[in-house]
């Protein structure tokens, strides 16, 4: 079990289906969720510091207004001081484009590429 994940997702039903999913699978004790990649990029940046308050895996959606899942990446990447190692990237998509797959999986931080919705037996795959 995580202390905390994240998701980044712009649609509400998504970031619904996956915080059940994560909850009823004991995955993570704690849930923090944004609806954009700007917002949860300034979360990460004020909790730098505090890695009590840095999600151990961040659930991250391509596909969004204004910044894409891609511009989140690029910012996280710019992130020195926040532990990379901890916060682990899966990308959760509806996305079946094999060049976002590979774009994706090309940041060092990205550990899997999942489609939507999020499924309780991928989580368990996820903590093993």
């Amino acid at each position: 079990m995580y202390n905390r994940v994240m998701i980044i997702d712009d649609n509400y039903i998504d970031r619904y289906i996956a915080q059940t999913t994560i909850k009823k699978a004991g995955f993570a004790n704690d849930i923090i969720s944004f609806d954009g990649a700007l917002q949860a990029f300034q979360y990460l940046k004020e909790q730098k510091d505090n890695s009590e308050q840095l999600p151990d895996v961040i659930f991250l959606d391509i596909n969004m207004p204004e910044f894409t899942g891609f511009d989140f990446l690029s910012w996280f990447n710019e992130l020195v001081p926040v532990d990379q190692q901890k916060c682990r990237i899966v990308m959760l998509s509806s996305s079946l484009n094999e060049i976002d797959h590979n774009r994706a999986m090309s940041f060092k931080q990205v550990i899997r590429f999942l489609n939507k919705p999020l499924k309780k037996d991928i989580l368990q795959e996820i903590l093993a």
